[in-house]
């Protein structure tokens, strides 16, 4: 039996399966994070192993046509040690053929058959790159929470507690957004003053990714709609600049604050262009593998009949 199987290794879990030729799942399997620069690269490699075996089941890994693993921290694959130890993982699990990707073109897969455009990633980071073939060929943004990730989650989280610490300098009720990010912050019942001396205790106390944690609060708050707009704007520019001018390929939004109302406000600014959401990175990179092994034609590969 011919059978491709496609791999989406993101920082919180991974998901693999097993696809026929026909497009039928023949197995699924999923295991915890396997990025190698938010995990250590033993642990990274160990959950691919398991989802992998797992979606594998009964089926010869021999007989695997292809596979394709969409990366979240591919980059860290430049590290040859870091590449010996995935080279080594691909032998013990028996697959003859494996394209590592980034998570984004898989993700831009999962969402369109077009060869060419532009993926827009708002997760707790974010990123905007421009796909050619089927391959991200430049990027604008993705420089990390130091340095940028503008709109994302950490973002987001981030001016949801610096507006909080304003409100909390000024006379005057606190809204909705500063009640929460407080209560979210363990910080019920203090005193003005000692509130916004322990919040800016608890915010510097967890590592500066955490204040993802806050973004959630942002979307739900009535009162955060100027952030939710600055976000958005953010986010759309990154996705223009990374487009050349009046291109007409589609643009594929993915990552968990584009699902919610800074998606469409991201949307309502790039109205007039093919903006589609890309939500399943694991058929995305089985149907790569379907292409590397079967040719890009009309008729085949099948896409993943979705289990």
């Amino acid at each position: 039996m011919r059978f491709v199987v496609g791999v989406d290794a993101g920082g919180t879990s991974t998901r693999a399966v097993a696809v026929a030729a026909d497009g039928t799942v023949l197995g699924t399997g999923r295991s915890g994070g396997a990025n190698p620069n938010s995990h250590p690269p033993a642990e990274a490699a160990a959950h691919l192993v398991e989802a992998i075996s797992t979606c594998l089941g009964e089926l010869n890994p021999q007989e695997a046509s292809a596979c394709v693993v969409g990366m979240a921290g591919k980059s860290k694959l430049t590290d040859p040690a870091v590449t010996a130890l995935f080279e080594a993982t691909w032998k013990r699990l028996g697959l003859r053929e494996v394209l590592v990707l980034t998570d984004a073109e898989v993700a831009f897969a999962a969402a369109t058959t077009a060869p060419d455009g532009t993926v827009l990633i708002a997760g707790t980071g974010s990123i905007a790159g421009r796909i050619r073939a089927r391959r991200m060929v430049s990027t604008v943004g993705g420089y990390g929470w130091l340095l940028g990730d503008e709109g994302s989650a950490y973002w987001l989280g981030r001016e949801a507690v610096r507006a909080t610490l304003s409100a909390l300098e000024r006379d005057g009720e606190l809204g909705e957004l500063a009640t929460s990010v407080l209560s979210e912050a363990g910080i019920d019942g203090a005193g003005r003053h000692e509130a916004w001396q322990r919040l800016i205790t608890v915010a510097n106390a967890d590592a500066p990714i955490r204040l993802a944690r806050f973004a959630p609060l942002v979307s739900a708050a009535a009162d955060a709609g100027p952030i939710l707009d600055r976000a958005a704007g953010l986010l759309a520019g990154l996705a223009l600049a990374a487009r050349e001018p009046a291109e007409s390929t589609p643009v594929v939004l993915v990552g968990s604050v584009l699902a919610g109302p800074v998606g469409d406000r991201v949307r309502a600014r790039l109205s007039g262009l093919d903006v589609l959401t890309s939500d399943d990175g694991v058929y995305g990179a089985a149907w790569l593998a379907a292409v590397e092994a079967f040719g890009d034609s009309p008729s085949a590969p099948v896409r993943p009949v979705r289990a």
